[in-house]
Protein backbone atom coordinates (compact mmCIF):
# COMPACT_ATOMS: atom_id res chain seq x y z
CA UNK A 1 0.00 0.00 0.00
CA UNK A 2 1.17 3.58 -0.82
CA UNK A 3 0.79 6.43 1.52
CA UNK A 4 2.34 10.41 1.08
CA UNK A 5 3.34 10.42 4.63
CA UNK A 6 2.34 13.93 5.39
CA UNK A 7 4.34 14.41 8.47
CA UNK A 8 4.23 18.76 8.63
CA UNK A 9 0.13 18.74 8.75
CA UNK A 10 0.80 17.03 12.29
CA UNK A 11 0.00 20.56 13.58
CA UNK A 12 2.86 22.31 12.51
CA UNK A 13 5.51 19.83 13.91
CA UNK A 14 8.73 21.57 12.60
CA UNK A 15 9.85 19.54 10.12
CA UNK A 16 13.00 21.36 7.73
CA UNK A 17 13.81 22.94 4.63
CA UNK A 18 15.63 25.73 2.88
CA UNK A 19 13.40 26.99 -0.45
CA UNK A 20 14.30 28.91 -3.64
CA UNK A 21 13.17 32.54 -3.34
CA UNK A 22 13.98 33.74 -7.07
CA UNK A 23 10.77 34.31 -8.13
CA UNK A 24 11.81 33.35 -11.97
CA UNK A 25 12.86 30.24 -10.96
CA UNK A 26 11.25 27.47 -12.36
CA UNK A 27 7.96 25.68 -10.60
CA UNK A 28 9.00 22.35 -9.29
CA UNK A 29 6.96 19.31 -10.18
CA UNK A 30 5.40 18.18 -7.60
CA UNK A 31 6.25 15.85 -4.80
CA UNK A 32 6.21 11.56 -5.37
CA UNK A 33 4.88 9.84 -2.52
CA UNK A 34 7.23 7.81 -0.25
CA UNK A 35 6.41 4.52 -0.52
CA UNK A 36 5.74 2.76 3.22
CA UNK A 37 4.63 -0.75 3.99
CA UNK A 38 0.93 -1.50 5.97
CA UNK A 39 3.31 -1.93 9.26
CA UNK A 40 4.67 1.87 8.27
CA UNK A 41 1.44 2.94 7.90
CA UNK A 42 0.33 1.68 11.05
CA UNK A 43 3.26 3.46 13.41
CA UNK A 44 2.66 6.56 11.01
CA UNK A 45 -0.82 6.15 12.79
CA UNK A 46 0.75 5.93 16.23
CA UNK A 47 3.02 8.28 15.97
CA UNK A 48 0.05 10.82 15.16
CA UNK A 49 -1.83 9.39 17.97
CA UNK A 50 1.05 10.92 20.31
CA UNK A 51 1.52 13.95 18.74
CA UNK A 52 -2.22 14.98 19.33
CA UNK A 53 -1.48 13.73 22.96
CA UNK A 54 1.35 15.27 23.91
CA UNK A 55 -0.13 18.67 22.38
CA UNK A 56 -2.80 18.04 24.62
CA UNK A 57 -1.22 17.12 27.47
CA UNK A 58 1.56 20.10 27.51
CA UNK A 59 -1.50 22.60 26.72
CA UNK A 60 -2.39 21.28 30.03
CA UNK A 61 -0.05 21.33 32.21
CA UNK A 62 2.40 24.44 30.71
CA UNK A 63 -0.54 26.55 31.38
CA UNK A 64 1.01 28.74 28.17
CA UNK A 65 -1.23 30.23 25.60
CA UNK A 66 0.98 29.83 22.73
CA UNK A 67 2.45 25.77 22.52
CA UNK A 68 4.53 24.80 19.70
CA UNK A 69 6.22 21.46 19.45
CA UNK A 70 8.04 18.72 17.24
CA UNK A 71 6.65 15.56 18.69
CA UNK A 72 8.69 13.50 16.02
CA UNK A 73 11.60 15.26 17.59
CA UNK A 74 9.97 13.65 21.11
CA UNK A 75 9.37 10.25 19.62
CA UNK A 76 12.66 9.98 17.98
CA UNK A 77 14.41 10.95 21.19
CA UNK A 78 12.50 8.75 23.02
CA UNK A 79 12.61 6.14 20.76
CA UNK A 80 16.75 6.32 21.21
CA UNK A 81 16.08 5.77 24.94
CA UNK A 82 13.53 2.82 24.45
CA UNK A 83 16.06 0.67 22.69
CA UNK A 84 17.99 0.78 26.39
CA UNK A 85 14.90 0.20 28.15
CA UNK A 86 13.66 -3.28 30.03
CA UNK A 87 10.67 -4.77 31.74
CA UNK A 88 8.12 -2.35 33.05
CA UNK A 89 10.05 0.62 31.98
CA UNK A 90 9.50 -0.29 28.35
CA UNK A 91 6.72 -1.61 28.47
CA UNK A 92 5.72 1.96 29.74
CA UNK A 93 7.25 3.75 27.07
CA UNK A 94 5.67 1.71 24.99
CA UNK A 95 2.32 2.98 26.09
CA UNK A 96 3.40 6.66 25.82
CA UNK A 97 4.69 6.59 22.70
CA UNK A 98 1.56 4.39 21.65
CA UNK A 99 3.95 1.44 20.08
CA UNK A 100 1.70 -1.76 20.24
CA UNK A 101 1.66 -4.72 17.75
CA UNK A 102 5.24 -3.57 16.40
CA UNK A 103 8.32 -5.75 16.20
CA UNK A 104 11.26 -3.83 17.60
CA UNK A 105 13.19 -4.11 14.62
CA UNK A 106 9.99 -2.60 12.80
CA UNK A 107 9.58 0.33 15.09
CA UNK A 108 13.47 1.31 14.57
CA UNK A 109 12.99 0.40 10.84
CA UNK A 110 10.13 3.07 10.99
CA UNK A 111 12.72 5.77 12.47
CA UNK A 112 15.50 5.25 10.16
CA UNK A 113 12.69 5.61 6.75
CA UNK A 114 11.80 8.63 7.94
CA UNK A 115 14.85 10.26 8.94
CA UNK A 116 16.33 8.78 5.77
CA UNK A 117 13.35 9.66 3.24
CA UNK A 118 12.18 12.78 4.64
CA UNK A 119 14.95 15.15 3.80
CA UNK A 120 15.37 13.99 0.09
CA UNK A 121 11.41 14.13 -0.86
CA UNK A 122 11.64 18.00 -1.36
CA UNK A 123 14.74 19.19 -3.41
CA UNK A 124 13.76 22.72 -3.13
CA UNK A 125 13.26 22.42 0.70
CA UNK A 126 16.30 21.61 3.00
CA UNK A 127 15.13 19.19 5.89
CA UNK A 128 17.39 18.49 8.76
CA UNK A 129 17.15 15.89 10.89
CA UNK A 130 20.21 14.87 13.41
CA UNK A 131 20.66 12.58 16.39
CA UNK A 132 23.16 12.77 18.97
CA UNK A 133 24.54 10.31 21.78
CA UNK A 134 26.94 11.92 24.95
CA UNK A 135 27.94 9.79 27.71
CA UNK A 136 30.28 10.49 30.18
CA UNK A 137 33.93 9.37 29.79
CA UNK A 138 34.70 6.32 31.57
CA UNK A 139 30.97 5.33 31.74
CA UNK A 140 30.42 1.46 30.47
CA UNK A 141 27.55 1.71 27.59
CA UNK A 142 26.72 -1.42 25.99
CA UNK A 143 28.20 -1.79 22.57
CA UNK A 144 24.48 -2.96 21.65
CA UNK A 145 23.10 -0.02 22.43
CA UNK A 146 25.65 2.64 20.72
CA UNK A 147 25.37 0.29 17.51
CA UNK A 148 21.46 0.63 17.36
CA UNK A 149 21.42 4.06 17.84
CA UNK A 150 24.44 4.26 15.06
CA UNK A 151 22.48 1.81 12.57
CA UNK A 152 19.34 3.07 12.47
CA UNK A 153 18.96 6.58 14.06
CA UNK A 154 22.72 7.25 12.55
CA UNK A 155 23.21 9.12 16.05
CA UNK A 156 26.34 11.12 16.29
CA UNK A 157 28.05 9.41 19.25
CA UNK A 158 30.64 11.13 21.58
CA UNK A 159 32.67 10.30 24.44
CA UNK A 160 32.74 13.79 26.82
CA UNK A 161 34.27 14.85 30.55
CA UNK A 162 30.98 16.23 31.80
CA UNK A 163 33.00 17.67 34.48
CA UNK A 164 35.05 19.80 32.27
CA UNK A 165 33.41 23.51 31.68
CA UNK A 166 33.43 23.04 27.77
CA UNK A 167 31.55 20.02 27.77
CA UNK A 168 28.19 22.06 28.19
CA UNK A 169 29.37 23.72 24.96
CA UNK A 170 30.34 21.45 23.27
CA UNK A 171 26.75 19.77 23.27
CA UNK A 172 24.70 23.25 23.12
CA UNK A 173 27.09 24.49 19.85
CA UNK A 174 26.35 20.91 18.72
CA UNK A 175 22.36 22.45 18.82
CA UNK A 176 22.98 25.39 17.56
CA UNK A 177 24.27 24.37 14.72
CA UNK A 178 22.22 21.51 13.41
CA UNK A 179 19.07 24.26 14.25
CA UNK A 180 20.59 27.20 11.77
CA UNK A 181 21.26 28.98 15.22
CA UNK A 182 17.90 28.62 16.22
CA UNK A 183 18.36 27.00 19.28
CA UNK A 184 21.62 28.29 20.25
CA UNK A 185 21.09 26.42 24.18
CA UNK A 186 19.44 23.07 25.15
CA UNK A 187 20.94 22.37 28.38
CA UNK A 188 21.87 24.59 31.23
CA UNK A 189 23.88 22.65 33.38
CA UNK A 190 25.10 19.28 33.76
CA UNK A 191 24.35 18.09 36.66
CA UNK A 192 27.19 15.72 38.59
CA UNK A 193 24.78 12.64 38.23
CA UNK A 194 24.47 12.56 34.68
CA UNK A 195 26.33 9.75 32.53
CA UNK A 196 24.74 10.56 29.42
CA UNK A 197 22.36 12.79 26.75
CA UNK A 198 19.94 11.80 24.22
CA UNK A 199 19.28 14.53 21.65
CA UNK A 200 17.57 14.89 18.46
CA UNK A 201 17.11 18.10 16.23
CA UNK A 202 15.01 19.11 13.66
CA UNK A 203 15.27 22.36 11.31
CA UNK A 204 12.57 23.65 8.72
CA UNK A 205 13.03 26.65 6.29
CA UNK A 206 10.16 26.38 4.11
CA UNK A 207 8.92 29.01 1.13
CA UNK A 208 5.09 28.14 0.52
CA UNK A 209 4.35 26.84 -2.68
CA UNK A 210 1.42 30.16 -3.11
CA UNK A 211 3.39 33.15 -1.48
CA UNK A 212 1.69 36.19 0.08
CA UNK A 213 2.13 39.46 -1.27
CA UNK A 214 4.10 42.06 1.38
CA UNK A 215 1.78 44.37 -0.22
CA UNK A 216 -1.21 43.10 0.83
CA UNK A 217 -0.44 42.64 4.60
CA UNK A 218 -2.15 44.93 6.68
CA UNK A 219 -2.83 46.04 10.59
CA UNK A 220 -5.73 44.11 11.65
CA UNK A 221 -7.24 43.29 15.45
CA UNK A 222 -6.29 39.63 16.91
CA UNK A 223 -9.02 38.27 19.78
CA UNK A 224 -6.92 36.46 22.48
CA UNK A 225 -7.88 33.33 24.67
CA UNK A 226 -8.50 35.49 27.51
CA UNK A 227 -11.12 37.89 24.68
CA UNK A 228 -8.81 41.04 25.12
CA UNK A 229 -8.01 42.30 21.35
CA UNK A 230 -4.65 42.92 19.62
CA UNK A 231 -3.14 44.73 16.99
CA UNK A 232 -1.06 42.34 14.37
CA UNK A 233 0.15 42.37 10.79
CA UNK A 234 -2.52 40.10 8.92
CA UNK A 235 -1.30 38.59 5.43
CA UNK A 236 -3.84 38.25 2.94
CA UNK A 237 -4.59 35.90 -0.56
CA UNK A 238 -6.80 34.84 -2.53
CA UNK A 239 -6.06 31.28 -4.15
CA UNK A 240 -7.05 27.63 -4.62
CA UNK A 241 -6.30 25.41 -1.43
CA UNK A 242 -7.41 22.45 -0.03
CA UNK A 243 -10.09 23.18 2.13
CA UNK A 244 -13.30 21.69 4.42
CA UNK A 245 -15.62 22.43 6.86
CA UNK A 246 -16.90 20.76 9.66
CA UNK A 247 -19.16 21.87 12.29
CA UNK A 248 -16.91 22.72 14.33
CA UNK A 249 -14.01 24.13 12.46
CA UNK A 250 -12.80 24.98 9.12
CA UNK A 251 -9.73 23.46 7.61
CA UNK A 252 -7.33 25.02 4.74
CA UNK A 253 -3.86 23.11 3.69
CA UNK A 254 -1.31 25.34 2.46
CA UNK A 255 1.69 23.43 1.07
CA UNK A 256 5.37 24.48 0.84
CA UNK A 257 7.84 23.65 -2.11
CA UNK A 258 6.97 20.68 -4.27
CA UNK A 259 3.90 20.16 -1.83
CA UNK A 260 5.29 17.27 -0.17
CA UNK A 261 5.50 19.64 2.91
CA UNK A 262 2.32 21.49 3.80
CA UNK A 263 0.78 23.63 7.22
CA UNK A 264 -3.01 22.57 7.65
CA UNK A 265 -4.42 25.28 9.89
CA UNK A 266 -7.07 24.31 11.79
CA UNK A 267 -9.75 26.78 12.89
CA UNK A 268 -12.66 26.67 15.23
CA UNK A 269 -15.59 27.60 14.58
CA UNK A 270 -17.92 30.20 16.48
CA UNK A 271 -18.62 29.20 20.06
CA UNK A 272 -16.15 26.71 19.85
CA UNK A 273 -12.93 26.80 21.28
CA UNK A 274 -9.12 24.96 20.59
CA UNK A 275 -9.72 22.85 23.02
CA UNK A 276 -13.31 21.73 21.86
CA UNK A 277 -11.09 21.00 18.33
CA UNK A 278 -8.07 19.18 20.21
CA UNK A 279 -10.17 16.88 22.82
CA UNK A 280 -11.40 14.57 19.41
CA UNK A 281 -8.61 14.57 17.53
CA UNK A 282 -6.99 11.20 17.00
CA UNK A 283 -4.45 10.21 14.67
CA UNK A 284 -7.33 8.25 12.27
CA UNK A 285 -10.18 11.60 12.73
CA UNK A 286 -7.24 13.42 11.59
CA UNK A 287 -6.90 11.18 8.44
CA UNK A 288 -10.81 11.12 7.93
CA UNK A 289 -11.00 14.84 7.83
CA UNK A 290 -7.65 15.48 5.70
CA UNK A 291 -9.41 12.87 3.12
CA UNK A 292 -12.49 15.02 3.19
CA UNK A 293 -10.88 18.54 1.74
CA UNK A 294 -11.04 19.64 -1.93
CA UNK A 295 -9.66 22.23 -3.48
CA UNK A 296 -11.94 25.58 -3.16
CA UNK A 297 -10.42 29.22 -4.18
CA UNK A 298 -10.65 30.92 -0.51
CA UNK A 299 -9.91 33.95 0.96
CA UNK A 300 -6.97 33.76 3.37
CA UNK A 301 -6.35 35.86 6.05
CA UNK A 302 -3.11 34.72 8.03
CA UNK A 303 -1.14 36.39 11.18
CA UNK A 304 2.05 37.13 11.24
CA UNK A 305 3.46 35.47 13.75
CA UNK A 306 6.68 34.18 15.75
CA UNK A 307 6.76 31.72 18.88
CA UNK A 308 9.24 30.24 21.16
CA UNK A 309 8.92 27.59 23.66
CA UNK A 310 10.76 25.51 26.09
CA UNK A 311 8.64 22.51 28.17
CA UNK A 312 10.16 19.90 30.32
CA UNK A 313 7.94 16.82 29.46
CA UNK A 314 8.76 15.23 32.30
CA UNK A 315 4.84 15.69 33.53
CA UNK A 316 3.58 15.00 30.48
CA UNK A 317 5.06 11.93 29.86
CA UNK A 318 4.46 10.63 33.14
CA UNK A 319 0.37 11.63 32.56
CA UNK A 320 0.37 9.70 29.07
CA UNK A 321 1.37 6.71 31.32
CA UNK A 322 5.73 6.89 31.26
CA UNK A 323 6.37 6.83 34.72
CA UNK A 324 8.86 4.35 36.01
CA UNK A 325 11.73 5.94 33.65
CA UNK A 326 11.73 9.07 35.77
CA UNK A 327 12.08 6.82 39.44
CA UNK A 328 14.73 4.91 41.05
CA UNK A 329 13.10 1.49 40.01
CA UNK A 330 13.63 2.35 36.21
CA UNK A 331 15.62 -0.41 34.10
CA UNK A 332 17.37 1.17 31.30
CA UNK A 333 19.60 -2.33 31.34
CA UNK A 334 19.78 -2.00 27.65
CA UNK A 335 22.40 1.02 28.08
CA UNK A 336 24.71 -0.29 30.98
CA UNK A 337 24.67 -2.40 33.92
CA UNK A 338 24.70 0.61 36.17
CA UNK A 339 20.86 1.68 37.79
CA UNK A 340 20.10 4.64 35.64
CA UNK A 341 17.06 6.81 34.82
CA UNK A 342 15.84 9.59 32.92
CA UNK A 343 16.25 12.90 35.07
CA UNK A 344 14.56 15.21 32.25
CA UNK A 345 13.19 15.34 28.87
CA UNK A 346 13.40 18.56 27.51
CA UNK A 347 12.08 20.43 24.77
CA UNK A 348 12.91 23.76 23.07
CA UNK A 349 10.85 25.30 19.58
CA UNK A 350 11.06 28.28 17.44
CA UNK A 351 8.70 29.17 14.35
CA UNK A 352 8.31 32.06 12.44
CA UNK A 353 5.63 32.68 9.87
CA UNK A 354 5.77 35.20 7.33
CA UNK A 355 4.97 35.96 3.77
CA UNK A 356 7.43 34.02 2.62
CA UNK A 357 7.03 30.61 4.30
CA UNK A 358 7.75 29.06 7.32
CA UNK A 359 11.13 28.69 9.41
CA UNK A 360 11.13 26.35 12.00
CA UNK A 361 13.49 24.52 14.61
CA UNK A 362 13.26 22.19 17.46
CA UNK A 363 15.62 19.95 19.76
CA UNK A 364 14.53 17.55 22.51
CA UNK A 365 16.68 16.54 24.98
CA UNK A 366 16.88 13.12 27.05
CA UNK A 367 18.89 13.39 30.37
CA UNK A 368 20.25 10.04 31.73
CA UNK A 369 21.61 9.60 35.36
CA UNK A 370 22.87 7.27 37.87
CA UNK A 371 19.99 7.10 40.35
CA UNK A 372 20.40 8.41 43.61
CA UNK A 373 21.99 6.27 46.13
CA UNK A 374 20.88 6.56 49.67
CA UNK A 375 21.42 9.17 51.43
CA UNK A 376 23.13 9.15 55.30
CA UNK A 377 20.37 8.77 58.02
CA UNK A 378 20.42 11.98 60.34
CA UNK A 379 19.51 11.11 63.86
CA UNK A 380 19.74 14.37 65.65
CA UNK A 381 18.66 13.67 69.12
CA UNK A 382 17.31 17.06 69.51
CA UNK A 383 14.13 16.60 71.56
CA UNK A 384 11.98 14.15 73.91
CA UNK A 385 13.11 10.82 73.75
CA UNK A 386 12.97 6.99 75.40
CA UNK A 387 15.50 4.68 75.67
CA UNK A 388 16.01 0.98 76.37
CA UNK A 389 18.62 -1.39 77.68
CA UNK A 390 18.01 -4.56 77.18
CA UNK A 391 19.76 -8.32 76.92
CA UNK A 392 20.41 -8.96 73.58
CA UNK A 393 20.71 -12.65 73.38
CA UNK A 394 17.22 -13.22 75.35
CA UNK A 395 16.03 -9.96 74.12
CA UNK A 396 15.00 -9.12 77.98
CA UNK A 397 14.77 -5.22 78.77
CA UNK A 398 16.86 -4.63 81.49
CA UNK A 399 15.93 -0.95 81.60
CA UNK A 400 13.48 1.41 79.82
CA UNK A 401 13.04 5.20 79.82
CA UNK A 402 11.79 8.28 78.65
CA UNK A 403 13.90 11.63 78.78
CA UNK A 404 11.70 15.17 78.40
CA UNK A 405 14.21 16.79 79.49
CA UNK A 406 18.14 16.88 79.25
CA UNK A 407 20.39 19.13 81.57
CA UNK A 408 23.72 19.87 81.16
CA UNK A 409 26.06 16.98 82.58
Amino acid sequence: MKTIYKLLVIILTAVACTAQNDPNSKVPADSKPIQLSTTMEKRVTQDNDFAFDLLKKTITTSGETNVFISPLSVSIALGMAWNGANGTTKTEMEAALKMSGMAATDINDYYRIMQSTLPTIDPTTKLSIANSLWYLTGFEVKPDFLKVNFDYFNAYVKELDFSKAWALDTINNWCSRKTNTLIPTILDKIPSNAVMYLMNAFYFKGVWCKQFDKKSTFLSKFTTESGNTKDINMMFQKDTFAYAQTVNAQYLEMPYGNKAFSMTVVLPANNYTTNDILSSLTGISWTTTLNQMSMKEVMVYMPRFKATNKFTLNDELKIMGMKQAFSDVANFSGISNNQLQISEVVHKTYVTVDEDGTEAAAVTSIGIVTSLMPQNMVFMVDRPFLFVIREKSTGVILFIGKMGNVDKY
